[in-house]
């Protein structure tokens, strides 16, 4: 409760994940040359969970104390894990239960960290039977990623395309600013997926604020929802990060789509000239098996996309099987060294 009174300050100096992509023009994103990092997976589920997904990275030159954090989800809640070069992560503490689908901002010197807030365990569990879904978007804040404030709402639904029959799911948050702007794009809605036996977020949106932790006003349409048209989008729209490069924004989202009669999920590269109306570009990040388990095999999720010392560094979290009792998420590298 002493950090409340912060969390409205505002001032000239913005500093919030992703604003080094900035340097960078959408060529050199095209022109790079993604590779995958040889001892992948870097963060493998723990033996208590069968996941260990969506990762939110700060470098080290967007923390405090010049080291990489990593923030990420088991079925437990928030974790944060600790690296002196963004590859070998050790694991420090919890943060919030609770707790899904991260995302960390530094702004102003202080920590914001954004996620989806469930309903309890048992009744999270409950909704593999039938019981409605509920979660909405909290924020917890700290100086030092060790001490935080006692969570609050962000985000709560105020649109209708928000609820649909599995229940109310606002989900996936990301933060950056606009002009005056902070935006906040975010999933909501679900979509049952068959063969995992568990729902997905089905459309993508937005809302807008003056403060960066509350007064958000919703899109009153999302902006991007499933189309069986679309070979990367026939199921559900996943999840989406968006940054902002020198002459345009770009965009990495996660759809998922069914393909000879599996669900699969891939991430794909989108553009934008204004943040709003993404156009599909290619597929960025595909399924594949590699790795002695084919770690990545059916499903590419959540993603993080860094910038540090002339290298790109996309981690992203991804699965194995569909199978909900044989399933394994883990966290992974995919990275390409880049001139400025």
């Amino acid at each position: 409760m002493q950090f409340r009174h912060f969390r409205d300050k505002m001032s000239t100096h913005i500093d919030l994940e992703g604003v080094t992509m900035e340097r960078l023009s959408f060529n050199d994103i095209m022109n790079a040359d993604f590779k995958l990092y040889e001892n992948n997976p870097v963060i493998k589920n723990p033996p208590e969970s069968f996941v260990v997904a969506d990762p939110s990275v700060l470098t080290p030159e967007t923390s405090h104390d010049g080291k990489w954090h990593l923030f990420c989800h088991t079925f437990f809640g928030v974790y944060r894990y600790e690296s002196s070069d963004g590859i070998s992560f050790r694991k420090c503490n919890k943060i919030v239960n609770r707790a899904m689908r991260p995302n960390i901002n530094r702004i102003n010197g202080r920590y914001y960290l954004f996620y989806e807030r469930t309903r309890p365990v048992i009744l999270n569990a409950l909704s593999l039977i039938g019981v409605k879904w509920k979660s909405e978007i909290y924020c917890t804040e700290s100086d030092d990623l060790l001490t935080w404030s006692e969570p609050y709402l962000a985000i709560g639904k105020t649109r209708p395309y928000e609820q649909d029959e599995h229940g109310q799911a606002i989900s996936n948050p990301f933060l950056i600013k606009v002009g005056d702007k902070y935006r906040m794009y975010y999933s909501c809605g679900q979509t049952f997926i068959k063969d995992c036996g568990f729902c997905e977020p089905r459309h993508i949106s937005f809302a807008e604020s003056d403060k960066i932790s509350s007064g958000y006003v919703a899109r009153t349409l999302p902006i991007i929802s499933p189309d069986k048209n679309k070979e990367y989008l026939n199921l559900c729209s996943g999840c989406l990060k968006v940054y902002k490069l020198s002459d345009c924004y770009i965009g990495l989202q996660n759809g998922l789509f069914q393909k000879d009669g599996k669900s699969h999920s891939a991430i794909m590269l989108l553009r934008s000239d204004d943040g709003e109306s993404f156009e599909f570009v290619k597929p960025f990040l595909v399924p594949q098996k590699c790795g002695k388990n084919n770690w990545m095999a059916q499903y590419v999720y959540a993603c993080c996309l860094t910038h540090y010392e002339g290298k790109l560094r996309l981690y992203f979290n991804a699965r194995n099987i569909s199978d909900n009792l044989r399933g394994r998420e883990s966290i992974g590298i995919y990275e390409a060294q880049i001139g400025e």
